[in-house]
Order: structure tokens, then sequence, then C-alpha cells
């Protein structure tokens, strides 16, 4: 299947895990684009869609789901997964648990544009520029970590579960 991943992101975590899915669903044997959301030009040329942004506030980055508004028609009836990309790694006890549970809002606001499969929620880069000097001390404060919290294997074997569904799907489309 023609498959696109799309993100939005803003320092290139997300990109980088999307990078990792779009691996994994070419290892699958399926044609991908991977692309920043307004790098898009004709979602209606694929058969099915991954696709994930980074989480600010709690939300999705508005490029993120203004892309889902936008070409709402052209993800209908096809397969889609979404996934976001945020701190639950960074975080530590009741911060790292409110994290978690805030993913159901997160894609409780995106549900008005699209039906996906799935969301996952991943970690992601977080770094002390991302706050400014004093969120980085807040952040410090709380429990907070910088570092590197994308987990390789849980997102690969997320992404090889997309690939495995597709070929059912094409299969039972025949």
């Amino acid at each position: 299947m023609k498959v696109l991943v799309a993100y939005a992101t803003v320092a290139g975590s997300t990109a980088g895990v999307a990078e990792r899915i779009a691996g994994s669903l070419q290892a699958g044997g399926h044609e991908v684009v991977v692309c920043a959301v307004d790098e898009v030009t004709d979602p209606q040329v694929h058969d099915a869609f991954v696709v994930g942004s980074a989480v600010r506030d709690q939300a999705w980055l508005p490029s993120g789901a203004a892309f889902l508004a936008q070409h709402r028609k052209a993800l209908y009836g096809k397969p889609v997964w979404l996934f976001s990309v945020g701190l639950p790694g960074a975080l530590r006890g009741p911060l790292r648990k409110w994290v978690l549970l805030t993913e159901a809002d997160v894609l409780a606001a995106l549900l008005d544009d699209v039906e996906p499969i799935e969301h996952r929620l991943f970690s992601g880069v977080v770094t002390p520029g991302a706050f400014g000097w004093f969120g980085a001390f807040v952040f410090r404060a709380v429990g907070g970590r910088f570092g590197d919290f994308r987990d390789w294997a849980a997102i690969e074997k997320w992404s090889t579960g997309i690939a495995d569904a597709l070929v059912d799907i094409e299969a039972a489309s025949r």
C-alpha cells in the first residue's frame, strides 16, 4: 500500500519518530512517503496514513491539527493511525501519571476530523532550550529530566504492527 507518514515538529524529535515509523513500514513492503504536514501536496493519492505531532500544552501543534481538519475528506474511509510525541519519559511520579492521563484529551480534540485505528503517545527529546531559562528551572524543580527519551523498540513494534495490519487490509480488499 502507498502510505503517507506526515508529522508536525518543533525541534525535530517528532520527525525522527516519523522517519523510524516510515522505515518499519518500508521494511514491511509498503511504499512510503514521509514529510512534514506542511509539505504534503496531494494526500488523496495515498492508501493509508500515519500522522503525528509534537504535543505542547496538552495539544497537537496547530499545523498537525490543521492537517487533519483540512484533509478530512482524503482521510475518510482510509486506515489512519495517529501518534503524539511528548514529555512522559522526562517526568516522574504524579506528573508522569498526569501527562499519561491527558493522552485521552489530546486524542479527543482530534476526533472531530478523523477516526483513527489507533493513537499512540511516545516520549520525545526534552532539552532545556525548549523551556527558556526559568521554565527549565521549574521543570527540573518538579522532577523533570532532560534527554532523549524516545523508545525506539516501542516505536518499531508499533509501526511493524501497522505494516502487518496494512497487509491484512490490502488482502481483504481484493
